[in-house]
């Protein structure tokens, strides 16, 4: 480790950086007192049979304490803001009962991981109506990694998150365990959920902030806090930095300089460890991060950034002498060979405000995109037409598999990309070429994750098919899932 290389840049494309954007709201130095920085609980399961672990997660509405004053009117997920952390392990059977105690239709889409669609997966042919529930079980067969549930009802997933719902889900496995990674939930192991709102007399007002391109607030929020505190009682932690964002890019540095780790991406661990002093996360990208405070003393304040603004800070406090060192290589991406005879298949993100596309159209619930079949490894190209002056980076994100980046424009992807990786930002007049595999049968979404664009419809559908079984599927048109039938 100590002869790695330490990345000192973003990576992406600056000319396209969201802070060029026409509507674009920097974040603001919050004038409020520090907080301690809000750690959310670990779900605990109704029941254990065996291999058989049972959740109850319900979508709630509930009050929290936000900014002084008024309390704010927030969602959760068995929270009044956020939601619990699921805990989840490879291999164990999963029973989950989802609750809906909103006003409203909404869907738990379990962004990450590889399980059935489109119901299990939560897209919006899932849909779970006000007082009602919904059972879904899935066996977890997929290795260590951060993702996260969040609402994906048509047309609403973003004003749905704008107002609190998303929950950190860690996988665990038997091999990532035997890495040295900071393991100990809350002291050592702490979600990092990255948000940013506006308020208006306390409250939120999605309508009042809207922005058809992607809705952005002055305040920056980890875990549901502005201007949190997290007291650094060990050596070193371990980040599990989530891009809560309906549209905000997080450029992250701290204000020191100090070297940080990543460990692993979207889909798990990477390869190998990675040094940086700046990690720059699109929409629904995650990032596992280990920082050493080993050259800091009890006392020290470290403060993250992104870009000039100051959004948490790390209180140094005792701790013990930690030497663990990072293995050079943490783990062997089996690479799925590419499925000879089959074409490239080629996907095109296109426009700006409400002319967004996907492939030249607007999502159709009840329309079929693309087939690919189970166990086949296919290349996409994923092209965004945006031009470099003026244009954006749009995030691509896929349900229902993890991908490999093979390429960007050509060349190489960055240097934290060479994990499994669910979303990629694509810059403005570049295309990606990505493996895709598909393990489980279904119907799944791939779209754009700046919410408000996924919205307005830059969305469209691959189904997953085994030629030996047929599943055969109702797809919802989004008039039937906002108003079902009585």
């Amino acid at each position: 480790m100590s002869d790695s290389k330490v990345y000192t840049d973003y990576f992406f494309d600056e000319p396209v950086f969201d802070l060029h954007d026409g509507g674009y709201i920097p974040l603001e130095k919050a004038d409020f007192p520090d907080k301690p920085l809000n750690i959310p609980a670990a779900i605990k399961p109704d029941k254990v049979e065996g291999n058989d672990v049972y959740y109850t997660i319900t979508a709630q509405e509930g009050e929290t304490q936000i900014l002084p004053g008024a309390k704010t009117k927030t969602w959760g997920y068995n929270a009044s803001l956020l939601g619990q952390t699921i805990i989840l392990k490879q291999g164990v059977h999963y029973h989950v009962h989802l609750v809906n105690e909103l006003p409203e239709v909404t869907t738990f889409h379990w962004h990450g991981l590889n399980v059935t669609g489109p119901i299990v997966d939560g897209g919006p042919h899932a849909p779970v109506y006000p007082g009602g529930s919904r059972d879904i079980d899935f066996t977890l067969d997929q290795p260590a990694q951060t993702d996260w549930i969040h609402p994906h009802p048509c047309p609403n997933t973003a004003r749905q998150v704008w107002n609190g719902l998303a929950a950190a889900v860690v996988v665990t496995d038997t091999e990532e365990a035997k890495l040295p990674f900071p393991r100990n939930y809350g002291v050592d192991d702490i979600p990092i959920i990255l948000q940013d709102r506006n308020y208006h007399d306390n409250q939120l007002d999605y309508k009042a902030d809207y922005d058809v391109d992607g809705t952005l607030g002055k305040y920056a929020l980890v875990n549901g806090t502005i201007n949190g505190v997290f007291d650094v009682t060990t050596q070193r932690i371990r980040l599990r930095i989530l891009n809560g964002s309906d549209r905000r890019e997080w450029r992250l540095h701290f204000d020191d300089d100090h070297e940080f780790t990543q460990i692993a991406s979207d889909g798990g661990t990477l390869p190998e460890p990675v040094r940086f002093t700046k990690l720059m996360l699109t929409c629904a990208e995650r990032a596992e991060v280990i920082v050493d405070f080993g050259d800091k003393k009890p006392g020290d304040v470290v403060t993250l950034m992104s870009d000039d603004t100051p959004i948490m800070k790390f209180k140094i406090g005792e701790y013990a002498p930690d030497n663990t060192k990072l293995p050079e290589h943490l783990t062997t991406i089996d690479a799925p060979k590419v499925t000879p005879g089959l074409p490239v298949t080629k996907t095109v993100m296109s426009g700006m405000d409400d002319q967004v596309r996907l492939d030249g159209k607007l999502f159709d619930m009840q329309r079929i995109d693309r087939k690919q079949k189970i166990g086949d490894t296919v290349l996409w190209d994923v092209v965004n037409t945006n031009e470099m002056d003026g244009g954006m980076i749009h995030p691509f994100h896929m349900h229902g598999c993890q991908f490999l980046v093979i390429s960007r424009n050509g060349k190489a992807p960055y240097p934290n990309e060479h994990g499994w990786k669910d979303t990629v930002g694509v810059n403005a007049g570049e295309t990606v070429r990505i493996a895709v595999q598909f393990t489980k049968f279904g119907v799944y979404m791939y779209h754009c994750h700046i919410l408000e664009h996924e919205d307005t419809g830059m969305m469209a559908q691959i189904e997953a098919y085994d030629p030996n079984h047929e599943h055969k599927y109702h797809l919802l048109s989004m008039d039937e899932m906002n108003h079902p039938s009585k």
